[in-house]
């Protein structure tokens, strides 16, 4: 891999940038505490300071080594973490364990993880639901910032509607953007609420097929692996509106991530229609549902 230069910010919110590609903790899944360690030391080293976690990733797997490697860099970064639980008392005390695991005092941003129902928003906001929690603990300094992540446009609507966030975590890709008709509707609605935009998936290709060997075993989607498509694909979601960027949990695929946004440069039109020519035919990751 070549070396990449310095990784450029984005303001995200009031004094905060985030260097445009994030270091997702699945990456350090499946790895030696050591392996771990050398990653995040090196992402440090080449200006990546947004780092996102969640305990659902390998049961704790990732928060576990992710904490442990991130403790000598901690001040200098800024660290989100989720939670999938949709109750206060649960999201309280996944909180709870998710700043031990950590080893850290707060999270810098705490969301609301995978929404996906408009079942999942009412229970969040409703009595006894995790949006309580959640303002509790932006109140005690335990989080400094709100958000949520969604794969469904319906939910995500809903909440940004709903709940006042600090940013939005969604998958942005050229193929479900350009074949599915899913994800601009989400920036737009965000940008209206003043809420940052975060995105997931940029270098998703496809779903995997019935019985087609899966190359990636921590990506339940086929990824892009043609160099040039990874480029066009990566610049095209850095090209809109958005702070910053999370690669899929593979080293080698967060690694690629990082040298072309090291260089990033927005798409010609020429290279925006070869991509379009490229995606012509593929079932997107997320159609928009009518």
């Amino acid at each position: 891999m070549n070396n990449p230069g310095p990784m450029p910010q984005r303001t995200y919110k009031g004094n905060d940038a985030l260097s445009i590609i994030g270091f997702g903790g699945i990456v350090v899944c499946s790895v030696s505490q050591k392996e771990a360690n050398r990653y995040v030391a090196e992402a440090v080293d080449l200006g990546i300071n947004y780092f996102d976690v969640a305990p659902s990733y390998f049961d704790g797997e990732a928060e576990k080594k992710l904490g442990n490697a991130l403790q000598p860099w901690r001040k200098n970064v800024f660290l989100a973490c989720k939670t999938t639980r949709r109750d206060a008392t649960g999201a309280r005390l996944e909180l709870e364990t998710s700043l031990k695991r950590a080893h850290t005092d707060h999270f810098d941003l705490y969301q609301f993880h995978a929404v996906t129902t408009l079942d999942e928003v009412s229970q969040i906001l409703g009595p006894g639901g995790a949006a309580e929690t959640f303002i509790k603990a932006k109140e005690a300094g335990l989080v400094r910032y709100l958000g949520f992540s969604a794969h469904s446009a319906e939910a995500a609507l809903a909440l940004l509607d709903q709940f006042p966030v600090d940013s939005v975590l969604f998958p942005l890709n050229v193929v479900s953007i350009k074949r599915g008709n899913f994800g601009l509707q989400i920036l737009e609605k965000a940008k209206e609420k003043g809420a940052a935009r975060l995105a997931l998936k940029a270098l998703a290709y496809t779903p995997w097929q019935e019985g087609e060997i899966h190359t990636y075993s921590k990506a339940w989607y086929k990824p892009i692996e043609d160099p040039a498509l990874q480029d066009m694909a990566l610049r095209y979601t850095l090209g809109l509106d958005i702070t910053a960027a999370i690669p899929p949990g593979h080293f080698e695929l967060y690694r690629r991530a990082v040298e072309i946004a090291s260089q990033f440069k927005p798409l010609t039109r020429e290279e925006e229609n070869a991509l379009d020519q490229a995606i012509v035919g593929l079932t997107p990751l997320f159609p928009l549902k009518e």
